[in-house]
């Protein structure tokens, strides 16, 4: 889920991140209180190659591959269809295939043409509703007729005026992490690898794109055939139908988007053809044919999702000048980290969001240079110290323990800062070219796999461990991976950029120099966000007005800056920000831009009812994941 903290981030109060590859200036201790190191006897207790979010009984009947044909019924706002599903006993006495759903109203269940008994038990929440499908005496297969709820978790419908271009409607699913049951009866878990094809019936005038095999050139006649011929988990099964047009970026990249902003989200992703060929000299040849994008309303929750073949991104990122396009080195990278090889459950996302936040660092070096590396990584490494500060210990943890949790409570910066933070030390200690061979053996090792914690654990004791025994060990090993906080002693990322920025203000902040001396003409984006996000809390009023008066940073149209500014004016109620901040609020979905303002509105009574509002009005445009993080603030 996929940006850079580009998913959805739950905790982060803004910006992007990338990592520091180039040997990082010099080791330090963290800026972070460190907190008394523990792993609980609870931890102990987890059985690692159990799923705790799914009914699901791969270890006695396991699912891999599915059909499915399904109409897209935009009236009713209900995807209606069968799912065909070919599964193998792993235990030869196995009598039951159990399926989770959430919220599907199941018509029938047949074996060929025969009607096969079935239960559809109890809802529990956090996972939905257990479907147990007794297996008929002969044949591999069982179709399920089925249609989805129109408040299906993983599906929203947006009306045409909810859209960029106003005239169509449109439909996209997002399943991470426990979703893809909410519009399709499935072993809805990571560790459940299948292969797919899809016959998706739309309106003519209507596009579908799914995360398979997409002709950029297939007539719009209403029925869209797909191929996913790699075996990916269901978390990755994704569709979209609306306005939607291609353009190509190069050799196997494109964008489809809606006709409005093609044009300008491929002139800012232009680059995305380099990255592909960049990560697979370093990391090996690029498992899935095209790698497409396609831009979404608005109300998309997070940065990005890395569905494969076709990577589901946030318009906020079309900034213009290539700003925030560390997004797409980042979905581009699941490919390699997520994709390929696979969190087995969600305790595990580290595995899938720690390597890849780590790729996506030297991605962007290999693109833009280190500088632009060198602030990525210091921005990042912020947003992980505040979530050590804001979260509890036992959250602070990369293979957390999510049991009887909601599953999307893992998206912090942990699985991402911290588990790319834990990977750089072991570049820095055995050296990056052979930090690099050991990345392109486990990727061939692990390929097209789903693994637990654990045994990447086993791995690295049986390779890097055993290799490099002088400058490696197993403690500091399990202090990175079940210990809360950061080690002492971690990487620590700097930047001179960020230090002529920290001088101006300083300056500026006692007096000695004017908003209007401060020289910003070559200053990036990411100088801008260092800028604001390391202010004081309080400012006070002639401060505000001096700087939103010389930068126009109410007017700013980098929806990053843009939520960092916003941000500094509700913790001071700066007013003159406040109709900016409400057109924002009801504007964006995206959970990492708006979630925080949210929570900081709540802390006072007026500030509360400030966002009441916003949310009201908003509430039928956001997805429902974003409706969901963000309910408590204005109740």
């Amino acid at each position: 889920m996929k940006s850079i903290r580009y998913l959805a981030f739950l905790w982060i109060s803004t910006l992007l991140a990338c990592s520091n590859p180039e040997q990082p200036a010099e080791i330090k201790a963290p800026q972070t209180p460190q907190k008394t190191p523990q792993q609980t006897s609870k931890q102990t207790q987890i059985d690692h190659a159990k799923d705790y979010h799914s009914f699901a009984n791969p270890d006695v009947v396991k699912v891999s591959h599915i059909d499915l044909d399904l109409t897209a019924d935009f009236d009713k706002k209900q995807l209606i269809g069968t799912a065909t599903l070919t599964y193998q006993k792993v235990d030869e006495q196995g009598k039951t295939l159990i399926l989770d759903t959430r919220g599907l109203t199941i018509l029938e269940v047949t074996s060929g043409n025969t009607p096969v008994a079935f239960e559809l038990q109890k809802e529990v929440p956090n996972l939905g509703s257990a479907l147990h499908i007794t297996l008929p005496e002969q044949g591999n297969q069982v179709s399920i007729s089925y249609h989805t709820s129109k408040d299906a978790s993983g599906a929203q419908w947006l009306t045409p005026e909810q859209t960029a271009g106003k005239q169509y409607p449109f439909l996209f699913t997002q399943a991470q992490a426990v979703h893809a049951r909410s519009f399709i009866p499935l072993q809805d878990s990571p560790q459940v690898r299948v292969t797919y094809t899809a016959t998706i019936r739309t309106p003519k005038e209507l596009l579908a794109v799914m995360s398979a095999a997409n002709d950029p050139v297939t007539p719009r006649d209403g029925v869209y055939e797909f191929n996913m011929p790699q075996p990916i988990p269901s978390y990755l099964i994704a569709l979209a139908i609306g306005d939607l047009h291609f353009k190509a970026m190069g050799e196997r990249t494109g964008v489809y988007a809606e006709p409005s902003i093609l044009d300008a989200a491929a002139s800012e992703f232009e680059d995305t053809e380099s990255m592909l060929e960049a990560t697979e000299k370093t990391y090996g040849p690029y498992s899935w044919d095209r790698y497409d994008l396609l831009i979404l309303p608005p109300s998309f929750p997070f940065g990005g999702m890395e569905n494969p073949r076709l990577s589901f991104i946030t318009p906020t990122v079309i900034a213009g000048d290539k700003s925030l396009v560390s997004l797409i080195a980042h979905e581009l990278a699941h490919s390699w980290s997520g994709n390929t090889v696979t969190n087995a459950t969600w305790r595990d996302l580290w595995l899938n969001e720690g390597f890849t936040t780590y790729l996506t660092y030297r991605i962007m070096e290999m693109i833009y240079g280190t500088d632009r590396y060198n602030m990525e990584a210091v921005l990042g490494y912020q947003d992980l110290q505040a979530d050590i500060a804001a979260l509890p210990e036992n959250d602070e943890i990369l293979a957390i323990d999510l049991r009887g949790r909601n599953p999307d409570d893992v998206f912090s910066n942990i699985p991402y800062e911290k588990g790319a933070l834990f990977l750089r030390e072991i570049e820095q200690k055995v050296g990056r070219d052979n930090f690099d061979k050991f990345l392109l053996e486990y990727f061939n090792h692990f390929a097209f796999k789903s693994i637990t914690t654990d045994q990447f654990v086993s791995y690295l004791d049986q390779t890097l461990l055993t290799t490099y025994a002088d400058v490696l060990d197993k403690e500091r090993i399990h202090q990175w991976i079940f210990e809360p906080g950061i080690p002492d002693g971690a990487p620590m990322p700097e930047s001179d950029a960020f230090s002529k920025v920290d001088t101006v203000r300083d300056a500026w902040l006692e007096g000695s120099l004017s908003a209007k001396q401060i020289n910003t003409q070559d200053w990036t984006v990411h100088q801008w966000l260092y800028f604001l996000n390391n202010m004081p809390q309080k400012l006070n009023d002639m401060q505000l007005v001096e700087l939103d008066s010389t930068f126009q940073l109410t007017a700013s149209k980098n929806n990053e800056i843009a939520h960092s500014w916003l941000l500094i004016a509700v913790k001071n109620e700066y007013k003159p920000a406040y109709e900016r901040l409400y057109s924002y609020l009801v504007g964006i979905g995206r959970n990492k831009l708006v979630k925080p303002l949210y929570r900081e509105l709540a802390k006072t009574v007026e500030g509360k009812a400030f966002a009441k509002r916003a949310f009201e009005e908003a509430k039928p445009g956001y997805h429902p994941l974003t409706v969901h993080a963000n309910q408590g603030f204005v109740e």
